[in-house]
């Protein structure tokens, strides 16, 4: 516990120069969020995707293993044993790259039509407030066609790591090729982490501007390199706090959750375990709502990063306010950097 304590306290040294700029970055995404909210239907409709998409999936997989399991009764011991075979990797490997590929194409898709819908509002402030305005409906449409190629290259990249990463990791709980096993995992799991956050800052460029995957990359890391962005980048200060956030509100229905039980009767089946699983329950429910919230803003958050590296100018004339916050935490995070 002291070691952590000690981790956390230099880590808090470390970032609490940046936290005014994470603070404006975070206010002027919740204020775009807030004029074209219409942005989080969206959001919360492609989540019932995504959990539809994992039933469909794990009915699959179940009648994958039952159709490719193979038992037979072995004698040990003068004693009759069932024996059953594991299911091949490479129907598991196909099964895996299916689930994440279109889990990852839901949740980019996301990101790219939030980006899209920050921009409109950064550069065309009269089509950029409202529901459903310009901005949420256009960049929505582009999301699904032009730029949905792009989305759907970026993703496979990462669902055939996951996919990898995960076999690794069974045949290491199965015990199978030793220790390459758990290195595979491992570099398996440093390399998912790389492509990650290259997608992250891609597809802000993808939704802004509709480039291709490989030439949006390129710009973010060049824009990044020039206007001296790049140390703000690897601390996710803003992703942190939206987390702990979720799990905030996780807590707090989790504890409405026991106060619901112990008023009523739904969970007196339960018995001693009915105040644990009241509040399991209550805290899932609030930390995937709030999660499910919580993601559009964190996509707001990174393009916002990446707009005033690449347009300054123009927010400082639609939103003078919001811009003159956002220069004087930059110039206090780098104060030898000028524009």
């Amino acid at each position: 516990s002291i070691i952590l304590l000690l981790i956390s306290m230099c880590y808090a040294r470390i970032v609490w120069p940046r936290i005014p700029f994470a603070s404006a970055n975070l206010l002027t995404a919740c204020t775009a969020i807030k004029s074209n909210f219409g942005v989080l239907f969206f959001s919360f409709l492609f989540i019932i995707f995504s959990y539809t998409w994992t039933i469909v999936w794990v009915i699959a997989l179940f009648d994958v293993i039952e159709a490719t399991e193979s038992c037979e009764t072995i004698t040990v011991d003068n004693e009759e044993v069932e024996s059953c075979s594991s299911t091949s990797y490479g129907y598991l490997f196909l099964l895996l790259i299916a689930y994440f590929f279109v889990i990852q194409v839901l949740k980019n898709t996301v990101q790219v039509l939030v980006a899209g819908v920050v921009g409109t509002w950064w550069f065309v402030p009269a089509e950029g407030h409202g529901c459903c305005s310009y901005g949420v409906i256009g960049s929505f449409i582009r999301s699904v066609t032009s730029s949905f190629g792009s989305i759907c290259f970026g993703s496979l990249l990462v669902a055939i790591v996951q996919a990898l990463r995960t076999l690794a990791a069974e045949a290491r709980r199965n015990g199978d090729a030793g220790i390459l096993s758990l290195i595979a995992e491992c570099l398996l799991g440093c390399l998912q982490n790389v492509l990650e956050f290259f997608n992250k800052w891609a597809f802000v460029y993808i939704g802004l501007y509709g480039y291709g995957y490989i030439d949006a990359g390129k710009n973010v890391i060049n824009l990044f390199h020039s206007r001296g962005l790049d140390a703000v980048t690897t601390f996710d200060l803003v992703e942190n706090v939206l987390f702990m956030v979720s799990i905030f509100a996780g807590a707090m229905t989790g504890l409405v959750g026991i106060l619901l039980e112990a008023s009523t009767d739904y969970f007196s089946d339960l018995g001693d375990d009915a105040s644990l699983v009241a509040f399991l329950v209550g805290f899932f429910v609030g930390f995937v709502v709030c999660f499910i919230y919580m993601g559009p803003i964190s996509a707001g958050v990174n393009t916002v990063i990446v707009l005033y590296a690449e347009a300054p100018a123009e927010f400082q004339i639609n939103y003078p306010e919001l811009s003159n916050r956002m220069r004087q935490s930059y110039v206090g995070l780098f104060p030898d950097f000028r524009w």
